[in-house]
């Protein structure tokens, strides 16, 4: 990690994000998925628009990146939060945070390596083998689903698919983000990526159309208002900076770190049951992160050790 400045956002963002499940949760459960996705991200991408374009950060993309452009807010947003909504509503939401978050920082640091963007490290790598260990243990309970039904096992699919479509579009997204600016890459890939997210669940949720003119309930609208304020113009904008100054490796081990903030938040302020299962859970995710975050210096202390 390369300042104190990064470190903050890293733990706003799993703050951030370790909250958004449960929005998510309360807000698939009364509303088209897919819709409630869509229009969070082209609300969110209006106002980082009008936000950049008021400060004057907004920077045009050039002809040659508009292709990258566009398949990375395809990835990022349509064909991540797409699935990962739908899936949701037959996946418990536990089940639903092992499998996601397991596979986004192991599929980060593989597209990482495949496209340049990452230099293999087996410290970084054991971390995140810890870190998956250390969910399976937290979430194990929640996630066991022995009746699962072939609805489920879709679900469980699109779960996963959400992980490695967020990996590999943030990875893409990378050169992107120094180049542009994460203002300018937050609103176009928020508002690209909610308008074909738009036009899916209004050809495939037969109930889009109707939700679009109705009001929700408070529920519904609380989850969504907070997923625009916190997970998007928040959330995503840090996680956007984090890919360019420390890479998709360390960016993504939020996820070893935003479980272990929600079961916390559970236990404080639900008044949930924490056990020592769970506090193991939890100390071997935080052990990961670290790994994860500071692989290349713990690195070069074991190798002045060696060479000592």
């Amino acid at each position: 990690m390369s300042s104190t400045g990064n470190i903050t956002k890293f733990l706003i963002l799993c703050l951030v994000w370790g909250l958004t499940w449960i929005a998510v949760k309360v807000g698939v459960t009364s509303t088209p998925p897919m819709l409630f996705a869509a229009t969070r991200f082209i609300f969110a991408g209006l106002v980082l628009l009008g936000w950049g374009a008021a400060r004057g950060v907004l920077t045009l993309p050039c002809v040659r990146h508009i292709g990258r452009l566009l398949v990375t807010s395809l990835l990022m947003i349509t064909l991540c939060y797409g699935p990962l909504f739908w899936g949701m509503k037959f996946v418990p939401s536990g089940t639903a945070a092992v499998l996601e978050m397991s596979l986004t920082p192991l599929a980060l640091l593989a597209f990482g390596i495949a496209l340049g963007e990452e230099r293999w490290s087996g410290i970084r790598l054991g971390a995140m083998m810890l870190g998956v260990t250390g969910l399976i243990i937290l979430f194990g309970p929640a996630a066991a689903t022995p009746d699962a039904g072939l609805w489920t096992i879709f679900g469980l699919v699109a779960v996963a698919w959400a992980a490695i479509s967020s990996a590999w579009g943030s990875v893409l997204a990378r050169p992107l983000v120094s180049g542009y600016g994460s203002t300018t890459l937050s609103a176009s890939t928020t508002l690209i990526g909610g308008i074909l997210l738009l036009s899916v669940s209004l050809t495939i949720e037969t109930d889009a159309t109707a939700a679009l003119v109705t009001l929700w309930n408070w529920q519904a609208s609380a989850g969504w208002l907070f997923l625009v304020i916190f997970g998007s113009l928040i959330g995503y904008s840090i996680y956007l900076q984090l890919l360019r100054d420390i890479g998709p490796a360390r960016a993504g081990s939020f996820a070893f770190v935003s479980p272990a903030i929600a079961v916390a938040v559970g236990a404080i302020l639900a008044g949930e049951t924490v056990t020592f299962q769970s506090i193991t859970g939890m100390i071997l995710m935080m052990l990961a992160a670290g790994g994860c975050l500071f692989a290349d210096r713990i690195g070069a202390v074991v190798l002045m050790r060696k060479k000592a």
